[in-house]
């Protein structure tokens, strides 16, 4: 019978990983939208920081997701 706090908590860190991908999608126009050989493209200060943010948050429930599945594939005996 599998653990049910486990499946919990797979479910939790999956949706966790989505959620920043999908923060992460909602930056795809303005990065996209940069010409890098029009003078003076740069991506705005603000759209950088929020980057930053995003991209750290979505590292860290990738990481959460990853090291959850190592555990239950370990508890498995699944290599």
């Amino acid at each position: 019978m599998p653990d049910v706090n486990e499946i919990r908590a797979l479910k939790a860190s999956f949706l966790g990983a989505l959620d920043t991908a999908a923060a992460l999608e909602g930056m795809k126009a303005k990065v996209l939208a940069i010409t890098p050989e029009a003078p003076g493209a740069d991506i705005a200060p603000e759209d950088l920081d929020e980057l930053a943010r995003l991209t750290l948050a979505h590292a860290v429930s990738s990481q959460a997701l990853r090291g959850l599945v190592e555990a239950m594939r370990a508890r498995r005996s699944v290599a």
